[in-house]
């Protein structure tokens, strides 16, 4: 049960910076095997270290065999395919408010590349067993406090996909859930916490411009419901959560507010909940843990240093985030974390280049010290 007991841990999201040769292999999909894997035993043993180096208590493996948080899964379900048409961009109300800084699209309004075909059955157990091995050979003699592996949730997968074969798409949504469960679970056997990566959550009012906040809720609720019937009889104190807006370094005015979605996202059915706090779109919204009480025996891991702004973060802001959170919720139910991921994919420019995401954790180690210093005396 991992809880900052006598300090604030640290942590972060998920995807981290891939050496550029290991994404020029995932760019031009290299067949040769031998040479990826043993790129990404290297890659994975790196950013381990890293992390450590840095600070980190709880690590994972960066996400560096995966050329995509969501696209990873491709090669681990079976009955899908990709599609063979050229559908537009989809709308979003981010688009509406400001079209020409989003002419070219963004992540956000990408169609779903890919079609359900037929029954949706998991398949990467080979996969996710290389990962796992090599988490495990990346973390032998280090100090972690705990190691986290993500997982895409089943909402992210069926946003990527259209139904072409199930009677309805509830019933999509469930199989998915179903064969995510897998991968769930090993990760969990293996002695590691899966984070189950969810920002379809967050960001479905701003993709669905013709919902409005009700809608948007009870559609969030219902979703919640299948979601814990995927993670049933999984020891929820292994389980995090994570939801966030997207790598969307725009103006994110249409983000919903999550004073509309606290409620619902506390009862997931995990132990840990991350969410955005901060950057400037959402750091204000720390005052609604006055208002919605943390369930005993639940932890938050907060954003305190974010993934949309290349500025580094001051330690004392850092520290001074921090601690809004622990004076409300209680310092021990206090996990500091990000935003977001850094490396969702494999870019030839990244959006926050690798020498900024680890000055921005040690900054986030840094932050934690103080604020421990300040919460403990």
């Amino acid at each position: 049960m991992i809880f900052s007991r006598d300090r604030i841990l640290t942590t972060h999201v998920g995807s981290l910076p891939r050496p550029d040769a290991l994404s020029e292999m995932m760019a031009e999909g290299t067949t040769n095997p031998m040479i990826f894997g043993k790129a990404v035993r290297e890659a994975v043993a790196d950013v381990v270290r890293r992390q450590v180096d840095c600070g980190v208590d709880i690590v994972d493996d960066g996400e560096q065999s995966k050329p995509g948080f969501i696209s990873y899964i491709d090669a681990r379900l079976a009955g899908m395919e990709p599609r063979r048409d050229d559908p537009p961009q989809l709308d979003s109300r981010e688009k509406r408010s400001f079209p020409e800084f989003y002419a070219h699209g963004h992540s956000g309004t990408r169609p779903p590349p890919r079609l359900c075909t037929g029954p949706v059955l998991y398949t990467g157990q080979r996969q996710l067993q290389v990962d796992i091995e090599n988490l495990k050979a990346a973390i032998q003699g280090l100090a972690v406090t705990d190691v986290f592996m993500p997982a895409v949730s089943p909402g992210q997968i069926f946003r990527y996909h259209v139904n072409r074969y199930y009677k309805s798409d509830e019933e999509f949504l469930v199989d998915i859930g179903e064969a995510m469960r897998e991968e769930y679970k090993a990760i969990i056997d293996a002695g590691f916490i899966v984070q189950i990566d969810d920002p379809h959550l967050a960001m479905h009012y701003m993709l669905e411009p013709h919902m409005d906040i009700e809608d948007v809720r009870r559609w969030a609720n219902h979703y919640v419901e299948i979601l814990n019937h995927t993670l049933r009889d999984l020891p929820a104190e292994r389980i995090r959560h994570h939801t966030c807006y997207g790598i969307n370094m725009g103006p994110r005015v249409d983000d919903i507010e999550f004073k509309h979605l606290i409620d619902i996202v506390l009862k997931i059915r995990a132990k840990f909940y991350s969410f955005e706090a901060a950057n400037p779109r959402h750091e204000h919204e720390w005052k609604l843990w006055e208002d919605f009480k943390l369930p005993p025996g639940k932890a938050i891991i907060p954003g305190v240093i974010s993934h949309c702004t290349v500025l580094v973060e001051h330690p004392e802001l850092v520290a001074e985030r921090i601690q809004r959170f622990a004076k409300i919720v209680g310092r021990e139910n206090v996990i500091a974390g990000a935003d977001c991921g850094f490396a969702s994919t494999p870019r030839a420019v990244p959006e926050v280049h690798p020498t900024i995401v680890w000055a921005k954790f040690q900054s986030l180690a840094e932050g934690a010290r103080l604020a421990s210093r300040a919460l403990w005396n």
